[in-house]
């Protein structure tokens, strides 16, 4: 039951108490995390979710093959990170292939301090990347409607959305809108391309030819006289060695950001924690791949 509804309802359907259904959902997570065979995964994904107002967060580690939740911490710091290295065996820590995560610095020092050969196996998320461009196109976006309505044009009026749209994810119905606002000289329009187009970067087999993109791509932006833009690009420099480790590692956090929308599902549900330590719990009972039936 608890599988299948909040634990509310739960409480409801099987008239049992609030803390009578926590402790079958705590012992359930605590038989399955103790029938949990140590293995090796190769393919790790590291994301932060916020557990509660006033930026509390925890951070989860995830299976990106089994698509298995398989450790959450605190905060989203290296000690985090830390933690759950420190829990695996040296044969665990060699067998990872890589870790997909964002541009967080303290991801990178644990990882790098724990993982053999770690600069090789990081692979930055190609779609933390493109939110870095995004939010960049959005402030060009704010900035230059301030200017145009400050002469009473209202051309980017209610246009906000549109720009963070990928090209193929702009609604049917308004195409035409965009089109029209796409052909117009706006400095939006240069930089919502300029976005766009460094999607090409993941499109490539080769490193060479991707290597070879990205100069350009680089060029482009950082002439562009797009001032958001420019920082966005130089972000991306910073770390690009490890954005194209991907021709290696095609990996990406997609299967992480599936299981933390089906993790917001649960905090909405129970409206949310106030208990860290029982949206942790929820997290495993509902994420975790475990075994919780009692033998």
């Amino acid at each position: 039951m608890l599988g299948q509804c909040d634990v509310t309802g739960a409480t409801k359907i099987l008239r049992v108490s609030w803390d009578e259904a926590w402790g079958i959902m705590e012992r359930a997570v605590t038989r399955g995390r103790q029938r949990t065979a140590p293995k090796v995964v190769r393919r790790i994904g590291v994301d932060e979710k916020a557990a509660a107002k006033g930026h509390r967060y925890v951070t989860l580690v995830c299976d990106l093959e089994d698509g298995t939740v398989e450790h959450i911490a605190d905060a989203r710091k290296k000690e985090s990170r830390d933690g759950d290295y420190q829990g695996l065996s040296a044969e665990q820590l060699a067998g990872i292939e890589a870790v997909a995560m964002d541009m967080w610095e303290p991801y990178i020092q644990a990882t790098l301090a724990r993982v053999p050969e770690a600069a090789g196996k990081i692979v930055f998320d190609r779609f933390h990347v493109m939110g870095y461009l995004g939010k960049a196109v959005d402030t060009v976006r704010k900035q230059e409607h301030r200017e145009l309505m400050a002469s009473g044009d209202a051309t980017l009026k209610g246009s906000k959305y549109l720009w963070l749209y990928s090209r193929e994810n702009v609604p049917a119905r308004r195409r035409d809108e965009f089109d029209a606002l796409r052909r117009k000289e706006l400095k939006a329009g240069r930089a919502w391309a300029i976005k766009e187009s460094l999607r090409r970067l993941w499109h490539y087999v080769y490193p060479a030819s991707g290597w070879k993109f990205w100069k350009r791509w680089y060029f482009w932006a950082t002439h562009s006289r797009l001032e958001p833009i420019r920082k966005a690009a130089g972000t991306v420099r910073r770390h690009i060695d490890n954005i194209l480790t991907y021709y290696q590692h095609p990996v990406t956090n997609a299967m992480s950001e599936g299981l933390n929308s089906k993790i917001q599902k649960i905090k909405s549900m129970a409206c949310g924690f106030r208990n860290l330590e029982n949206f942790k719990t929820a997290i495993y009972f509902h994420c975790g791949g475990l075994d919780l039936y009692p033998c």
